[in-house]
């Protein structure tokens, strides 16, 4: 069987230069993301006098320099059946010839899709290099660029048909939170922190940084500008440590000899992001304004970096709210820009996030799927069958949003933010969802856990059997707690509390009496509850409770609870609408899943037929072949009214594929099944924006998918909800 693979004509390391990095970066994220759908091969550029050691995803070499070995690489590859598609990495400076035209050699000889990705596209062009841009975008299948004013460059300047232009961003890192315990030291502790990284040469301008330094200094006593990266191999080769001395000896001049320090080394990922996310404001200070991207740029915004850059395309397309602009060489506009940012805390924090939700959709994640989404336009389903990379389970940000007492409730992107207190809703979901890993896994590490989250119901649980909802970080109840209906939060910690009781090899003695006292003690406030949700948490509890304790008072509520949701279907459903209600609102899963578990219970075929009716309804009105669009938070989905749209949430997702795992339970259909991967890979990039709702790094989910953008911020319910839907589907991967 022949292997389907993709070939990516580029620089690559052990070369050392920025579109090599660019290259090895979007390959690891496309591999990540769709291991094991296909192989991406590359063929590496080399140039005639310099050896490397190259890896084995290195199938092919291209000599650069050599104008016949564009062509004998293009009849190799035309017959190599395996090839299916090229990416083809474009610089003027990468390919020999005329302004790098024997790549034209290559394109003409091919017989094979290729996409080409423009790294620069420089304007007022003049007639010899608009040509060969214009032949390159002709023998393409399709041109990417990375940025919206590159691509209306290409349309305006170079006359590239739009449909043949395709923007997608310079991928980024997604960074887990640099959290320093109390025992670590912090490093260049009490300095304010300027960076600057990349392979040094004159085009940098780094000097416009060390001319504006001393009116910095002079404002900031105890800055200190990081200069961090070795010089670029092509200058060394051509002129030696030129620059980085005269570099020196400007810092000398100036006498900063303490607020610079360099670094010369080629530092590794993992360590260069550390520096960044050290750094107070990071300095782009290039010379040069036809400079399209700059992957130092995303590099810094990613790591949360307000930024001082240049006005070249990229940084004019990115920093709006995120840093801001100087002329180039302004030494004097520099300093004036780095003294008000950094005499600002209020402004540095609001860039440091606008930086985060400007840049995050760029991440290479996303980056991977906009690329393959391209990439299925020109294959058949043979050519290419594409299937998501499951993440490995992760509870670091699980950790990360649980204090000694409980889950916090919202976080600031992924750092937990301790003003929104606690919620006994997030604390049930999260005793549910860490019970459940526990069982899966048997780690010691979430005993803790587990332990906090059923002492928080307790604390929670009032004289009456009752429970409140909001407590605050002092560990008070919130006034919120008098103003709100709190049934949905009742109903959740039941669900919470019977589930984790039927897992009965979870429990010593001590703990089981004590969870099943606060159960029972909460079992007569349940029979006066109306919230449709809040009857279907109650029920999936006590048939929990019945499977741990067959209880015929249970049993009869369980059957008392069905009856009343039977009755709000009969009232207000039809042929066309087979609900509960007149509109479908959150939690919508919940209420045929309750009934199914109910009907198991009771032997009820009625409970059965009506869980069976709106579950399939439910399935009707969200998915969409192979997509999913939950019920919108911007407005219910009435009876009798279109859908609205957008607003979608993981909860929802997470409460619809808990449900298909019960109806799969039960029925065996394997329609239910293909539905749950459906659902699961909304989390992972098929949803409307195309982008990760789950991030791999932190561990976190982000908390709502709308329109234009994804709210990045991490909280507890999208976290434990993905938590939930990726233990469910744990469950079933051998199904």
């Amino acid at each position: 069987m022949t292997t389907n693979e993709m070939l990516m004509i580029t620089s690559f390391p052990p070369r050392k230069c920025g579109i090599a990095t660019y290259s090895q970066d979007l390959i690891k994220a496309i591999e990540d993301k769709y291991r094991d759908s296909f192989t991406i091969k590359v063929c590496a550029l080399q140039k005639m006098d310099i050896e490397l050691q190259y890896p084995n995803e290195v199938k092919y070499f291209l000599k650069s320099d050599v104008k016949e070995d564009y062509k004998k690489l293009a009849i190799t590859v035309n017959a190599d059946n395996a090839i299916k598609i090229i990416y083809l990495q474009h610089e003027f400076g990468l390919y020999g010839g005329q302004l790098g035209d024997y790549i034209l050699e290559f394109l003409n000889t091919i017989e094979k899709t290729v996409i080409t990705t423009f790294h620069t596209v420089l304007t007022n062009p003049n007639e010899e290099r608009k040509a060969i841009v214009q032949k390159i975008a002709t023998l393409s299948s399709q041109v990417i660029v990375m940025t919206q004013l590159s691509a209306n460059i290409l349309m305006k300047e170079y006359q590239i048909p739009a449909e043949k232009i395709k923007t997608i961003p310079h991928g980024t890192h997604l960074i887990k939170p640099m959290v320093f315990n109390l025992n670590e030291t912090i490093p260049f502790k009490g300095k304010i922190i300027i960076s600057t990284f990349g392979l040094i040469s004159e085009g940098k301008g780094i000097e416009t940084a060390l001319e504006a330094l001393p009116e910095i200094k002079a404002k900031f006593p105890n800055v200190l500008y990081l200069i961090i990266g070795k010089t670029h191999p092509e200058v060394i080769k051509n002129e030696g440590e030129k620059y980085r001395n005269f570099l020196q000896d400007k810092v000398k001049e100036l006498k900063i000899e303490n607020n610079v320090l360099f670094i010369n080394k080629y530092l590794s990922l993992d360590i260069l992001l550390e520096y960044l996310q050290r750094t107070d404001l990071y300095f782009f200070t290039s010379k040069d304004p036809q400079q399209a991207v700059s992957g130092t740029l995303v590099y810094a915004l990613s790591a949360a970096c307000p930024v001082i850059s240049t006005p070249i395309p990229h940084s004019l397309e990115l920093l709006d709210g995120a840093g801001l602009n100087f002329d180039f060489g302004n030494a004097s506009q520099l300093a004036d820009a780095a003294i008000l940012v950094l005499s600002n805390p209020e402004m540095m924090e609001n860039m440091r996030l606008n930086a985060l939700h400007k840049i995050s959709p760029t991440a290479w994640q996303n980056a991977a799927i906009a690329h393959m989404d391209l990439t299925k336009t020109f294959l058949t389903k043979n050519q290419l069958q594409l299937e998501y990379q499951i993440p490995v389970i992760n509870l670091q940000h699980i950790n990360r949003m649980t204090t000694h007492f409980g889950m916090i409730q919202f976080a600031k992107i992924a750092d937990p933010d301790l003003r929104t207190g606690y919620t006994l809703d997030d604390n049930a979901r999260a005793l549910v969802a860490v019970a459940k890993h526990f069982e899966l896994t048997g780690k010691f590490s979430d005993l803790p856990l587990i332990i906090i989250y059923l002492k928080f119901i307790m604390f929670c649980q009032q004289e009456d059997g009752s429970f409140q909802n909001y407590v605050t970080v002092n560990k008070h109840f919130f006034y919120k707690n008098n103003d709100e209906n709190l049934e949905d939060a009742n109903g959740r910690a039941i669900w919470a509390l019977g589930e984790f009781l039927s897992l009965k090899q979870l429990l010593d003695f001590n703990l089981q009496t004590a969870v099943e006292n606060t159960f029972e003690k909460a079992i007569h406030t349940i029979h006066n509850i109306q919230s449709p949700r809040a009857i279907a948490f109650c029920i999936k509890g006590l048939c929990y409770y019945y499977h741990f304790k067959k209880n015929e008072m249970v049993l009869q509520l369980i059957t008392k609870l069905a009856d009343n949701l039977v009755s709000k279907y009969r009232g207000v459903s039809d042929k066309k609408w087979q609900w509960f209600e007149e509109y479908l609102t959150y939690g919508n899963a919940l209420l045929p899943e309750a009934m199914l578990l109910a009907s198991e219970c009771t032997k009820s075929e009625l409970f059965k037929d009506i869980a069976h009716k709106t579950f399939h309804f439910l399935l009707e009105t969200t998915f969409q072949g192979k997509n999913i669009k939950v019920i919108s938070n911007r407005g219910w989905h009435h009876k009798g009214k279109n859908k609205n749209h957008f607003g979608e949430q993981p909860i929802e997702i997470a409460y619809t594929i808990l449900a298909l795992n019960t109806f799969y339970k039960i029925y065996k259909n394997e329609e239910y099944l293909n539905k749950m991967k459906i659902a699961f890979n909304w989390f992972l990039g098929d949803n409307h924006l195309h982008q990760i709702i789950y991030n791999p790094i932190t561990g976190g989910c982000y908390d709502g998918l709308e329109e234009h953008q994804v709210n990045l911020n991490q909280g507890a319910e999208s976290t434990v909800s993905y938590l939930l839907a990726r233990l469910t589907l744990e469950k079933n991967s051998d199904a």
